[in-house]
Parts: structure tokens; sequence; C-alpha cells
């Protein structure tokens, strides 16, 4: 209906404007101070980033619900993803914020949601540019495995905190007799990551296939 696709527009045009403010922000600051702004990535615009991955929820809502046609576990995987390693990893352990990999991720993620939500904004109106349609769906075909290996190396890097520190490790009181140790639960995570990225690798390309088919662009043009 109109009262949902404009929803839809309103909601990824806050997104697109979120995203814009990280991605411009970060390359102001890097060609300003250079080297130095990387290791203050995350406390200049970790809130912003912290909020546009709270809203992004909502996509998952929108699938379920039916207003966006999207596949649901591609996206729910990919949108975990993220909160796990922004929220559980990053936002807990103060050492890994200050890390280059940190700005690395926050490049990869903002790169690839600005173009992906300029692309959702103006598909919302029914226009579709060839270059702008091409770079939605190819862009996320090398930098999505270049994300997934930089959440792996960001959570390798947090497990030295995470041990010394005892974050988020349990030890149950008696009558239990079993503990949570964190870096083992990271640890098996790893394994879920990668195994996730194979099949969202190829969710990914089945959509470049079904949206850059020649005849799908042709009925596009016209």
């Amino acid at each position: 209906s109109f009262t949902m696709n404009m929803y839809l527009f309103v909601y990824d045009l806050m997104q697109f404007c979120g995203h814009s403010w990280i991605f411009t922000n970060m390359i102001i600051r890097f060609m300003t101070f250079g080297k130095d702004s990387l290791a203050d990535t995350f406390h200049s615009i970790g809130l912003v980033m912290r909020l546009c991955q709270l809203l992004s929820v909502l996509e998952i809502l929108h699938i379920f619900i039916g207003i966006d046609k999207s596949r649901l576990l591609p996206r729910f995987l990919q949108i975990t993803e993220r909160i796990i390693i922004l929220f559980v990893v990053i936002n807990s352990q103060e050492e890994v914020q200050g890390k280059y990999i940190v700005c690395v991720l926050f490049f990869l993620w903002n790169l690839l949601d600005v173009v992906r939500y300029t692309y959702n904004m103006l598909a919302r109106m029914g226009i579709y540019y060839l270059p702008l349609t091409w770079l939605n769906f190819s862009l996320c075909i090398p930098l999505y495995p270049l994300s997934v290996l930089a959440k792996g190396f960001a959570i390798c890097i947090s497990l030295p905190y995470f041990e010394s520190f005892g974050t988020y490790s349990i030890k149950l009181p008696f009558p239990f007799t079993f503990s949570i140790y964190f870096p083992y639960v990271l640890k098996m995570y790893l394994i879920v990551l990668f195994a996730g990225m194979c099949f969202i690798i190829r969710n990914l390309f089945s959509e470049r296939t079904a949206h850059l088919g020649t005849g799908n662009i042709k009925n596009k043009r016209s």
C-alpha cells in the first residue's frame, strides 16, 4: 500500500542519513588527522553507529510481516552478526574500541549501507538506475567476505581481554556444576560466522542474478 511504501521510504531515508553521516565523518577525519583518527573512530561515531544498527532490527520485522520481500534468514544472519560484533565484542571492551580493525569494519559496513539504502529509496519510487543497481548487487559480493574476515579478526583480538577480565563469563552457584566461559562461546561463534558467510554469499549471487538478468534490466528500463 501507499502508506507502507512511504513508511519504508522514510525508514530507508533515516538509515541513509545516518550511514552517510558516519561515512562522511570518517573520511573527513582521516583527511584531517590521518592515522591518528583511526584509533578514535568508535568514540567519535560509535553512538550513531549503534543507533543505526539497532534501527536495522526493524528490517527483520519488515520481512516477517510481509512488507519487505527479502529473504528472512540471510538478512537475519547479517543483522545479528553486526549486533553481536558491535555490542558484545566492541562495545563491552574499551581496549578493543581503539583498534584499527574497528575503523575497517565501520568503513565496510557504511560503504555497503550507503549504496544499499540509496538503491532502496529510489526503488520505493519506482526509479532504477542501472549503474546503481549493478553497484548495489555487485559491491556486496567482494566486500561482505572482507567484512566477515574483519569480524573474525575483531573477535580474535578481543579474546585476551575477555579472558583476563572475565566479561560475560558466568560461574553458576551450587547445585549447578558448570560455568559459561565466554571466550569459548566466541570461538564457537567464529565457526557459525564463517559457515553463515557461505550461505549468505550464495544468496547474494542469487539476488544479483535475479536483479541483473537481461530481462529484468529491460523491464526496469521500460
